[in-house]
């Protein structure tokens, strides 16, 4: 049976990881798993998940380098790494398989995951997927997370997340600056060095997702919206989301009320998530 309430997981490297549950301990099918972006922690989806919560267990996991996932080793942050934590957080449930969505950052360790442990994943929830980037964004990315690493230990998180923030939407800003008192500066500092790894070199890997998958577009030039219909397209079994992360929405309870139909209905389609 899942546990109810906050615990603590490893890793396979031995660090400790912390996630709570919502709902239904005693539901008999698989759990969902939400997975934070970079920067916020798991109390950014407890208003989607408790929206959730009548119909499956939902696990928030605060992600390796977030909330009290202290791992303050930029080389212990790789997408392998990342992908590892959430077959441990798993393995500890003792369950066979899970759902997983995630926004931003947790949208593209759910689709690695997907990707590399097919037989653990019944379904993916795709929330703002991160853009793919050719060869010269990526090294774009990778300055701009160093330099972002090093005004972090250097400023603090406020300062430091203050230009990024700006041409961001503002449910993103929200859930950052809430996150800031629950966060490690070293820890989130090291997180940023996930910019020498490389989730995906080209769209085209997503054809091997064969999951059911939502995507849920994003609205900016970190989450393009034009992505998700990309993806869509590609991926065998994606469905594109009739709603998006819109600039009008200001908290995290405004997403989960934005999208939580939408992932209600997905999640009843999906006859191994019933």
């Amino acid at each position: 049976m899942i546990p109810v309430g906050e615990f603590i997981f490893h890793g396979g490297d031995g660090c400790p990881l912390y996630a709570t549950t919502v709902g239904r301990p005693d539901h008999a099918g698989p759990p969902l798993v939400l997975l934070h972006g970079g920067g916020p922690d798991h109390r950014s989806l407890l208003p989607l998940a408790r929206l959730l919560a009548d119909r499956v267990t939902v696990v928030l996991p605060d992600v390796r380098g977030y909330g009290r996932s202290v791992c303050s080793d930029p080389y212990r942050h790789t997408w392998a790494r990342y992908t590892d934590d959430v077959i441990a957080l798993l393995d500890h449930l003792e369950a066979p398989g899970a759902a997983l969505g995630g926004t931003g950052l947790g949208a593209t360790v759910a689709l690695r995951t997907a990707l590399t442990h097919p037989d653990r994943v019944t379904a993916t929830v795709l929330i703002s997927l991160e853009d793919i980037e050719d060869d010269e964004a990526k090294a774009a990315e990778t300055a701009f997370l160093d330099a972002f690493a090093v005004r972090v230990l250097a400023d603090g998180l406020e300062a430091a997340w203050a230009p990024i923030l700006e041409t961001m939407p503002p449910v993103i800003g929200s859930m950052v600056r809430d996150a800031f008192p629950r966060t490690d500066p070293a820890s989130v500092a090291a997180a940023a060095h996930i910019g020498h790894d490389r989730a995906f070199r080209d769209i085209a890997e997503l054809a091997a997702v064969q999951t059911p998958t939502l995507v849920v577009p994003g609205t900016d030039a970190r989450h393009p919206t034009e992505l998700a219909a990309r993806a869509v397209e590609i991926m065998p079994r994606g469905r594109l989301a009739p709603v998006g992360v819109s600039p009008d929405l200001r908290t995290a309870a405004d997403l989960a009320e934005a999208v939580a139909p939408a992932v209600r209905q997905f999640l009843d389609s999906v006859p191994q998530v019933r």
